[in-house]
């Protein structure tokens, strides 16, 4: 794993100090003598309900976007898909001059390194935060398409790889164990079940089908904040020893190599995370609800 020092630029792109961005998140999110974070903010009903506008938002922009991709799509024009459908519903993209606060979302004011464009399109061996542009889609590719909707101060956060065309075998080998790790992940959500679980069923099958588990980016608590703790780790973690708690709302978001776990941050545009060796890589997401008996998905897509 590349090692990221506490004064590091932080990998998520924001250009603030690791220990100012993820690396606080992560340090709030580990265990505490009360045996539970007081960091990790327990939803009100009211919270919740947004939360379900906010998801169910996301879900379809997802959807509807990807249901319009194909071999001469454009990531350009994924992007203007889902700006278009999210101003359409009153919601603003979240990605779209992150992490600043927009003005005007029709005629957004980029500063400079922010994210600019209001989805993240990763392509082959981009890990995440892939920009946008010309480039066109051709058989056997594999593309993630990442969607948050901030839909009246709340956040839906949702992801899925897409295979283009005809692809390779491995291809498809690799996005179908991709989201098995986030569907077995999801399973052990509940009240009283352990974060670390998390992490300990993707990486227990990711590495069992000869995969590697991203450790740079992590999943995180959501809500009126787009990125709030804990810090949800998608690698075997036992520190982790807090448990859930009904109104805990947070992604999961497993990112999977064919390689090597390492990635490197393009200097060029301080956002796009690529594999070192070149191999691809998929993710698939979801924004989950902590309930009285179990959890609820609050992105789940009509597929």
């Amino acid at each position: 794993m590349v090692k990221v020092g506490r004064n590091d630029p932080c990998p998520c792109g924001t250009g603030k100090k690791y220990k100012r961005c993820c690396g606080k998140i992560a340090a709030e999110s580990r265990p505490r003598p009360s045996f539970l974070s007081p960091r990790v903010p327990v939803k009100t009903a009211e919270d919740i309900e947004g939360m379900r506008a906010a998801g169910k938002l996301a879900a379809r922009v997802l959807h509807e976007a990807c249901a319009r991709v194909k071999v001469g799509t454009t990531t350009s024009e994924i992007d203007d898909w889902v700006l278009e459908m999210t101003l359409d519903a009153d919601a603003y993209p979240a990605p779209l001059n992150y992490p600043h606060a927009h003005t005007d979302p029709r005629k957004p004011i980029i500063a400079p390194k922010a994210f600019p464009r209001s989805v993240c399109t990763s392509l082959n061996d981009v890990v995440c935060h892939g920009i946008p542009d010309d480039t066109v889609l051709k058989d056997g590719d594999l593309i993630n398409v990442d969607v948050t909707c901030n839909l009246n101060g709340y956040h839906g956060d949702t992801s899925r790889s897409l295979l283009i065309g005809e692809v390779e075998d491995s291809t498809r080998r690799l996005a179908e164990i991709t989201q098995e790790c986030m569907d077995r992940a999801i399973a052990r959500v509940r009240p009283g079940g352990m974060f670390w679980e998390i992490g300990d069923a993707i990486q227990e099958l990711a590495e069992g089908e000869g995969y590697s588990v991203v450790e740079q980016f992590t999943g995180h608590g959501i809500g009126k904040g787009f990125h709030e703790p804990p810090a949800v780790l998608h690698y075997r973690d036992r520190s982790m020893r807090f448990p859930m708690q009904a109104g805990h709302i947070f992604t999961i978001e497993p990112m999977i190599n064919a390689g090597t776990a390492d990635v490197v941050i393009d200097d060029s545009d301080h956002w796009t995370a690529r594999t070192v060796d070149g191999k691809l890589s998929a993710q698939f997401e979801h924004t989950i609800l902590v309930t009285d008996e179990g959890h609820e998905v609050l992105t789940a897509r009509p597929e």
